[in-house]
């Protein structure tokens, strides 16, 4: 967490707590950090905070940003020393550098003086940013993305409700939509009439909240997805998940954030859920109140609803990048390393069957979309997902999505449907996004019958437990077959896993990549390739480890000379240049 203290005339000072992230600055309501003062531009300038360093850049301003009284060039980053002061018209801000805290067994909270509470107040109302919880109250940290406090929030979630029912009353939005209207034309005849609704309530708005803010989430419930519009255009957000309509969390950077947004009522919530489920020939009610789904971006998308739900309506969402990440993206994450990855463009390449193993949010999704773009151009290549979220750029792709049962409970169409489908596609290559079911036993004898070279994941927590879920996935399929010959199938299947870890400061890590190498008696063996050496954590709780090989050269090494592929036999060695990285 970085801090920064903001100097304006005739006020206070003011000290702002920013997490990882980007920060915009200006007068403008969708600023991060707002200044409604003159000299000052709507979209004044941009804090970047990262790595424990900030850096500033002026996003062509009229009266342009200082940096220790300097004029910084427009669309440039400029790296703020500590104690440096920025200057954005009569604003002074001066860096004060990241935060460090000590734990909280060993540091107890201080009680606030009435000059400390009246500067967090004045900073409540100006500063749009990231803020720690009051000691002993709260322990997920609150993330300002509306800029309403969370002291007046039932008074304006009471002022949405009102403004919602008249809305209903006076604008048929559903009818509009069925008679042809554009979005355009629904938004602007949206926001008219919330206007004129919010000109007439009786309540009276808080001091702290401005009429725009309320425009903005009355028309986003109204025609859109409420809050989500605006948490899904933010990058740095990786995971939103609504508890219910009050109840609003994101991950951010590896980190669970409480966010001070929230829908009108439970029905806004539904009413988001059905415009997301509703495009894909899919539904949500009493009698079927669970439904995966996608969003237009491959987002995932899981609902529940009452009575499941005790809570509400909850919605969970699994971002993606807009940009699919790459091989040099992943590695710049400190996930794999360049021997690591090269190894694994070489599994692909010689057409080795690949298992991505790992826990719920590990990453095994996005690692098998970056393995994929090592999938060759000439091939066809069949996808099959639940929700379709991979990524492909080859040329020859077809993707195949399950099909939930319909209203009657008829019509579903299962992975393992899809699977014995695809081999009756002509497919060079096999790439299932998830075995959780019988369809495993299918993928194996794919796999043994030809189809090298497939990829898919399992949930599972090291190579080893994911030959056991394996095993219980293939009985899954309804058949009594005995362990060995299940093993025997495995064993002859499957040629690497690769086990990924989703760590406790949020950070992704391939722990193990493994080749499965025999069978000795009843027993399936693997030997690893690489490995990742955990050793502990800093002063800011960030692991501490590095890549290791494991000394073992893959039984595969003569194909993958035959194939041509230069791979450095060295970086399997523990002396070699790539070794303890």
């Amino acid at each position: 967490m970085f801090e920064i203290i903001i100097r304006q005339p005739g006020q206070d000072d003011a000290l702002g707590k920013l997490v990882p992230g980007a920060y915009i600055v200006g007068s403008e309501s969708d600023c991060h950090i707002q200044f409604d003062l003159p000299g000052i531009s709507g979209h004044h300038a941009q804090f970047n905070v990262r790595d424990n360093r900030l850096a500033v850049i002026d996003l062509d301003s009229r009266n342009g940003t200082y940096l220790d009284g300097q004029l910084i060039a427009p669309q440039e980053e400029y790296p703020a020393d500590i104690n440096s002061v920025i200057t954005i018209g009569e604003i002074a801000i001066e860096v004060k550098g990241p935060e460090y805290e000590e734990p909280a067994e060993s540091q107890p909270p201080k009680p606030q003086s009435d000059q400390d509470k009246r500067k967090l107040a004045s900073l409540s109302r100006q500063l749009k940013a990231v803020k720690s919880p009051a000691a002993g109250k709260e322990k997920i940290p609150l993330l300002e993305i509306s800029g309403v406090p969370q002291s007046v929030r039932p008074l304006v979630q009471e002022i949405k409700r009102r403004a919602h029912a008249e809305l209903l009353k006076r604008l048929n939005l559903k009818k509009l939509a069925l008679s042809g209207a554009s979005e355009e034309e629904l938004g602007e005849r949206a926001k008219e009439t919330i206007k004129e609704i919010l000109s007439e309530l009786s309540i009276p708005l808080p001091d702290e909240v401005k009429v725009s803010t309320i425009e903005r989430e009355l028309v986003q419930e109204a025609i859109g997805l409420g809050p989500l519009e605006y948490l899904t255009a933010l990058d740095e957000i990786t995971e939103i998940m609504v508890n219910n309509a009050s109840e609003v969390y994101v991950e951010c950077k590896g980190t669970l954030y409480r966010t001070d947004t929230a829908f009108a009522d439970d029905n806004q919530v539904l009413a988001a859920i059905e415009r997301i489920v509703a495009p894909l020939g899919r539904r949500i009610d009493e009698s079927s109140p669970m439904v995966d789904a996608r969003l237009a971006d491959g987002s995932r998308v899981n609902a529940i609803i009452p009575p499941l739900s005790l809570n509400g309506p909850s919605l969970t969402i699994r971002k993606f990048s807009r940009t699919p990440f790459c091989i040099d993206d992943i590695i710049g994450f400190g996930t794999l390393t360049p021997d690591m990855a090269e190894f694994l463009r070489a599994c692909v390449m010689v057409r080795k069957n690949i298992i991505i193993s790992g826990g719920t949010g590990s990453g095994k999704t996005t690692l098998l979309n970056v393995l994929s773009n090592y999938l060759p151009n000439r091939e066809r290549i069949v996808t099959i997902e639940d929700a379709a979220e991979l990524q492909l750029h080859q040329e020859n792709i077809v993707r195949l999505e399950a099909r939930p049962p319909n209203i009657e409970g008829k019509g579903e169409i299962a992975i393992r449907d899809l699977v014995r489908n695809a081999l009756r596609m002509r497919p060079d290559r096999i790439v299932v996004g998830e075995c959780r079911g019988g369809e495993a036993l299918d993928m194996l004898q794919a796999m043994n019958t030809g189809h090298d070279g497939s990829l898919t994941t399992i949930h599972a927590n090291s190579p080893r437990d994911a030959l056991s879920r394996l095993e219980t996935l293939v009985l899954m399929a309804g058949f009594d077959l005995p362990l060995r010959a299940i093993r025997e199938q495995v064993a002859s299947a499957i040629d690497v896993i690769v086990q990924v870890n989703r760590e406790r400061d949020g950070s992704r890590k391939v722990t193990n990549i493994s080749e499965i190498t025999k069978m000795e008696g009843d027993i399936i063996t693997l030997q690893d390739i690489f490995v990742f050496n955990h050793k502990g954590w800093d002063a800011n709780e960030r692991i501490i480890g590095s890549f290791e090989p494991a000394n073992n050269i893959p039984t595969f090494m003569d194909e993958i000379r035959r194939a041509k592929i230069g791979l450095d036999i060295a970086m399997f060695s523990s002396d070699g240049p790539g070794g303890g990285v």
